[in-house]
């Protein structure tokens, strides 16, 4: 394959303002992961009181030393239950990810309970459930770290109730698909959420905290006028010897996690899968700090996606499919650590012949079962007497119809615009993708605030001139600026991530790495074998 010869120079006045510009965003984006952190740690005296380690301790203890966590959902319910970006806490009072335990792959959840007693957000439910749905597809057992004070009562909506359910689904059809469900009782977990250690294949409780009952002290005097004890109704102790809920009994959260780290080192769950093959591989000729400075921050401006692809991919080499054909949809193969792979990215708005090729593209790989990932940085397709007449509508949807369909891993990065109908294309989050990241730089939405404006305020005057009316300039400009601010205002990356619309944000830099670590995942469960059974945990 070619190297590529960028055209970047990191000594240009335009190169360090888009660092100087990407690199404000990514502080912005780490102050608010670090809000999170700050909150739950005030908590601390709490948890050395009662003898207890910290969440994020236990997650630590729980992982592999050395070994890469993929942090995901870091975001989650940032501006939704609390609407002030000032003050909104994001993480949705969960800390997750796929890392690594004893050697093992796996998807791990712990409760933040350092955050209002680890009590559900508004957003806390689409963020486990997407975890779960990840587990399933990608064949990683599940693990979660419990200790919560389940929903929010004081916020309770019918339809969170409803749909919550499907979090108590998903552990059976895991356990049912052959996938271990592990749960370690740190603390309470009660009400519906007694049903997460019941439905799980291992649960690890620990002594004196670990709590799981329907109905604690409280709501069983409120319902049957019953004095009874918290510990007697659903303590660890007692399910470890009484209603055998808990097949282990650890003394303290250490050795739970401890526990945890020995059952899955004894699945035995390596030896059920091959290791991806992995090429032999050269690092990217132009070095990854480079991505902060490479990309624009105003997705108007122009740059050559092949910039992103030369320092992602091996030796900086790629070989472009059909490249004087739709020169805007600019369509690769190469390799990333050494795993072939595909991109798609844009240099321009989606066209008829750029549709067709990536169709084309698409379908290749799924003959292959490559690996494909998706650069966005899409306006959308292209409108206009001309494109209609080309077969617009015709071409875009071959290109949607292929990612619905095709069947190879796919792996969606917004590094820029990804709006309108381009976004569909162009493996967006209602396309399902196996992972989905943004940049911080990133916008997503039906189309930007400026042509939203422009096209609701050309509707509008278009409508009063067929009645007859004649708009004052002041009240058009208001209703210009009213519209603009409203889809401004939920474009922005911090916006859509806070409501779970990918999988999170991550520094430029860091993109090599994070792709690396997907495009393995992906693989890995290509080859591995379950045995699913019909009936999931079987609790007699």
């Amino acid at each position: 394959m070619p190297v590529y010869q960028s055209r970047v120079s990191p000594a240009s006045d335009s190169f360090q303002t888009n660092r100087a510009e990407m690199l404000a965003s990514i502080e912005e984006l780490r102050k608010l992961e670090a809000r999170a952190e700050a909150a739950s740690e005030k908590r601390r005296p709490t948890f050395e009181k009662r003898g207890q380690l910290t969440p994020r301790e236990r997650l630590a203890r729980l992982l592999d030393p050395g070994m890469p966590f993929l942090r995901m959902y870091s975001l989650a319910n940032y501006m939704v239950a609390d609407e002030n970006p000032d003050k909104s806490i994001p993480g949705a009072s969960m800390i997750s990810g796929v890392g690594f335990v004893s050697g093992v792959r796996c998807v791990v959840w712990s409760d933040d309970s350092g955050i209002k007693a680890g009590a559900m957000t508004p957003m806390s439910l689409p963020a486990g459930l997407e975890l779960q749905e990840l587990a399933l597809k990608q064949k990683l057992p599940f693990i979660h770290l419990v200790e919560s004070a389940g929903a929010d009562l004081t916020g309770y909506r019918v339809e969170g109730w409803a749909k919550g359910g499907a979090i108590f689904r998903n552990l059976a059809r895991l356990s049912a698909a052959g996938i271990p469900v592990i749960t370690v009782l740190h603390g309470p977990s009660t009400a519906g959420g007694a049903y997460m250690p019941g439905l799980s294949d291992y649960v690890i409780g620990v002594k004196k905290t670990g709590l799981a009952a329907l109905a604690g002290a409280a709501l069983v005097k409120a319902a049957t006028g019953e004095e009874a004890d918290d510990r007697e109704l659903g303590g660890t102790e007692m399910h470890a010897t009484t209603s055998g809920l808990v097949e282990y009994l650890a003394e303290d959260d250490a050795h739970g996690v401890e526990i945890c780290r020995d059952v899955v080192g004894r699945l035995g769950w390596n030896r059920r899968a091959q290791a991806p093959k992995r090429k032999p591989f050269e690092a990217p000729k132009y070095a990854a700090e480079e991505l902060a400075g490479a990309v624009p921050m105003d997705y108007k401006a122009a740059y050559d996606v092949r910039e992103v692809i030369a320092r992602i991919a091996d030796g900086s080499s790629f070989d472009e499919f059909k490249p004087g054909f739709g020169p805007a949809t600019v369509c690769s193969q190469l390799s990333i650590t050494g795993f072939d792979c595909a991109v798609i990215g844009n240099n321009g708005p989606l066209d008829p012949q750029g549709s067709n090729k990536a169709a084309q593209f698409i379908q290749l790989c799924d003959q292959s079962d490559m690996p494909l990932i998706f650069l966005n940085n899409i306006t959308g397709y292209m409108v206009g007497t001309e494109y209609e007449q080309a077969g617009m509508v015709k071409h875009g949807s071959k290109m949607i119809q292929a990612v619905a369909n095709a069947r190879m891993p796919k792996i969606t990065l917004y590094i820029g615009a990804s709006y309108g109908a381009g976004n569909y294309g162009m493996g967006g989050h209602g396309y399902e993708p196996d992972f989905l990241f943004a940049w911080p730089n990133s916008k997503s939405g039906v189309m930007g605030g400026e042509q939203a404006s422009k096209t609701m305020v050309e509707v509008f005057t278009q409508g009063a001139k067929r009645r007859g009316m004649d708009v004052p300039k002041e009240m058009i400009e208001a209703e210009a600026k009213k519209i603009a601010d409203h889809f401004s205002a939920q474009e922005s990356a911090l916006y859509t991530s806070g409501r779970c619309l990918d999988m999170g944000v991550i520094d430029p830099r860091d993109t090599r790495k994070v792709l690396a670590m997907a495009i393995e995942t992906v693989l890995e469960a290509r080859s591995r074998d379950l045995t699913p059974n019909s009936f999931g945990v079987a609790r007699f």
